[in-house]
């Protein structure tokens, strides 16, 4: 597959929903992954990423604001141990506890499906980081409609040991706008990372449609130490 430079592939999608990028920065050093939502209904739009004790909470911007709390209200992140999970849903607290009782990534997501939000039947994506004694390899996962047909739920793992410096992947809930809005297909993106948080942060942020972008949540972990270091971009301030 093409490596794709992130920022571009971004900005090329007005719509691409909530997305899910992993990698390894170019220097090879840390682990990398971003998180970002955007949305078109005001109920969608009035939301900012909180840091909590293991990862991030979806809030309400403003509480007066919120007319339905489903889909919208999650942990996006958590972080188990050696483990860090990033996931579009509250399937986030099915895989910490499925795997807290020592099932595996993919065994932990037998149980759910896609969003039930018809009729776009919007995926659910998630992510898991491991990183131990030096080493990293992470896992992406999409559960999915059979092309808009709830009847059957597609579930596609992808699985990458030992990431090679400078790249990543990328996976998001939508091709592009639409009514309905149509599915993410094939497998996730490669794309390029880059060395710098903050510098991979700006452009990230910048490159996702103006109108669109609601929250953006940006983490580098050391690999030889499991040492993190985090962003947060809230267009709600």
């Amino acid at each position: 597959m093409e490596k794709k430079d992130l920022f571009e592939y971004v900005a090329g999608n007005d719509y691409p929903g909530r997305g899910i990028v992993i990698g390894r920065c170019a220097c090879g050093k840390k682990a990398v992954t971003a998180y970002f939502i955007m949305g078109r209904s005001v109920n969608s739009r009035n939301r900012v990423f909180v840091p909590t004790a293991d990862g991030i909470k979806t809030e309400a911007f403003d509480p007066s604001k919120l007319t339905d709390p489903h889909l919208i209200i999650y942990s996006p992140v958590r972080v188990l141990g050696n483990k860090t999970i990033v996931t579009n849903g509250d399937q986030t607290d099915t895989i910490y506890e499925m795997m807290d009782k020592q099932q595996t990534f993919e065994q932990a997501l037998r149980g759910r499906e896609f969003e039930d939000d018809a009729p776009n039947f919007t995926p659910r994506i998630s992510g898991i980081l491991h990183i131990e004694n030096g080493t990293y390899n992470y896992a992406m996962s999409i559960l999915k409609s059979a092309d808009g047909d709830p009847a059957s739920c597609q579930r596609h793992t992808f699985t990458y040991t030992n990431p090679l410096p400078g790249e990543g992947r990328i996976i998001h809930t939508y091709i592009g706008d639409g009514s309905p809005l149509p599915s993410f297909e094939g497998e996730p993106v490669r794309i390029s990372i880059e060395d710098k948080i903050d510098e991979f942060t700006d452009k990230l942020w910048n490159a996702l449609n103006e109108d669109n972008k609601v929250s953006l949540f940006v983490r580098y972990i050391d690999i030889a130490t499991g040492e993190a270091e985090t962003r947060i971009v809230n267009k709600n301030v």
